[in-house]
């Protein structure tokens, strides 16, 4: 996961503070102090740090909080509270319309991510409904126009650029008309970079901008430059209207914490985070779910927002039907599975479950993780009905897996590894039964639903998830949770 060194030093942190017998002014000096420590280490501004510290003392003021507050509460509620207020610029972005035609300009160094964002964008948009179009006005780096046109045919999304014409201006104006004609309702014009901020860079960008008369400028920036991104999204918002900043490379950089809290500073909104060179591994930046993935608390917004995405309307029912019962056989494994292919990167979507902490995650294996998944269903497809309906996982004799085994094509030992996956999987659901699950947007369901059971709102479901041991069970089946 994005920033999962920085996650796991704060987590933990906060948990040592928890297992405290007394909460007094040394468990929570040493509690923000190993916060501290792990936040510059992720090169985000000492100023802020110090700042968040002082803001924290503030809020949590044991000398006066009467006997039967909750003090690990408070300080864990001050800690995200403030950590959010760290990333959040204060202001939303320019959001585009369907049906609308909107022009959206990509600015940015050359090797920050650029052209490969620019497609990621339009096809996060095609997926949500728009029509996207691409503009290739970057007539600087060679190769630029062949790289943009690989990348949208393999989207496919339609694109327009020149190998003939020398003038930006005229290439992006040419193709933002052309895409208006065409009824696309969202034209993404991707701009030259350069190796450092120089004049001519600039000078460029504000003649396109003049010409194409953009509704959004978003800056891309590479998220290595760490708290050095202030200095750079500050010289890009004196040039042309910066309304928006997408940061690229999180899932490779230890200095994206720095980044992201530089870029706020600025109070330009950072809207999405590139986490990978896959098209479909970029997520919107939404502080508050971000901060709560970031501490292990999961984003069940977030998480059944994706479900209601990938699986279609009138299978939903059945589906939250299914989670919340508890009985859980083979076929329903593999139904899961299907959609947890389709919901994006494993880890991704992993991340937003409450109790998973973000260094159980396995680091550069999404290939890996998403063959596994694929050989299981594999020799799920050699089972028969029977095999597949029951939940007694005692019917699955000797003869049985061998049998699965070479229908499958894959090694007995495989086979047993799965049984062993699915045993663990069906514990947990059985613990999760009679969870109601919230239709899209309708988190107070949730919520009221756990208070009912009485294990305590989101945090008894996160202490509930970490009891059952939940995060190295199933990231176990993934190669991950060692």
């Amino acid at each position: 996961m994005v920033l999962a060194q920085l996650g796991g030093s704060i987590s933990r942190a906060l948990q040592q503070m928890s297992n405290a017998t007394v909460i007094d002014e040394k468990v929570l000096k040493e509690c923000l102090n190993e916060i501290t420590r792990a936040l510059v280490q992720a090169d985000v501004q000492f100023k802020l740090v110090c700042d968040m510290q002082t803001n924290i003392k503030k809020i949590v003021n044991l000398e006066d909080l009467a006997a039967g507050h909750n003090k690990r509460k408070i300080i864990q509620q001050a800690v995200f509270n403030e950590l959010c207020k760290m990333l959040d610029a204060g202001k939303p972005s320019f959001t585009p319309k369907k049906g609308k035609p909107s022009v959206v300009m990509f600015v940015g160094l050359q090797g920050s991510g650029k052209t490969t964002t620019c497609t990621k964008y339009a096809y996060y948009h095609q997926k949500k409904g728009w029509k996207p179009a691409l503009v290739c006005a970057d007539t600087f780096r060679a190769g630029a126009f062949d790289q943009l046109k690989q990348n949208a045919t393999k989207a496919k999304i339609p694109f327009y650029g020149s190998y003939m014409e020398s003038d930006p201006v005229k290439i992006a104006v040419d193709g933002v008309e052309r895409f208006k004609k065409e009824n696309c309702d969202l034209i993404i014009v991707d701009t030259s970079g350069r190796h450092k901020q120089e004049a001519a860079l600039f000078e460029e960008m504000r003649q396109v901008s003049e010409a194409t008369k953009p509704d959004l400028v978003i800056f891309v920036m590479d998220s290595s430059i760490g708290q050095a991104a202030f200095d750079q999204a500050q010289a890009f918002k004196q040039s042309v209207a910066v309304g928006a900043v997408i940061v690229t490379k999180m899932d490779g950089h230890a200095k994206g914490g720095g980044a992201l809290s530089a870029v706020a500073a600025t109070k330009s909104p950072v809207i999405f985070i590139g986490t990978g060179e896959h098209m479909d591994e970029f997520e919107v930046f939404d502080v508050k779910p971000f901060v709560s993935r970031l501490l292990g608390m999961g984003d069940w917004s977030g998480f059944m927002d994706k479900i209601h995405e990938v699986v279609p309307m009138d299978q939903q029912p059945e589906l939250l039907q299914k989670l919340s019962e508890g009985n859980f056989t083979l076929r329903i494994m593999y139904e899961q599975f299907q959609i947890i292919l389709k919901m994006g990167p494993i880890s991704q979507v992993f991340s937003m479950l409450p109790g998973f902490s973000a260094e159980l995650m396995p680091k550069g294996r999404e290939k890996e993780n998403q063959a596994k998944i694929k050989h299981y269903m594999t020799m799920m497809d050699s089972m028969t009905n029977e095999e597949l309906d029951s939940s007694n996982p005692k019917i699955m004799n000797e003869s049985r897996i061998m049998r699965i085994a070479r229908g499958s094509g894959r090694q007995v030992r495989e086979v047993m590894d799965m049984f062993e996956g699915y045993k663990r999987l069906a514990k947990i659901r059985s613990k999760m039964k009679g969870l109601k699950f919230p239709k899209k947007g309708d988190m107070s369901a949730l919520s009221r639903n756990m208070n009912a059971q009485q294990i305590g709102g989101m945090g008894g479901l996160q202490s509930l998830m970490k009891q059952m041991g939940s995060a190295k069970d199933m990231m176990g089946m993934f190669g991950g949770g060692n």
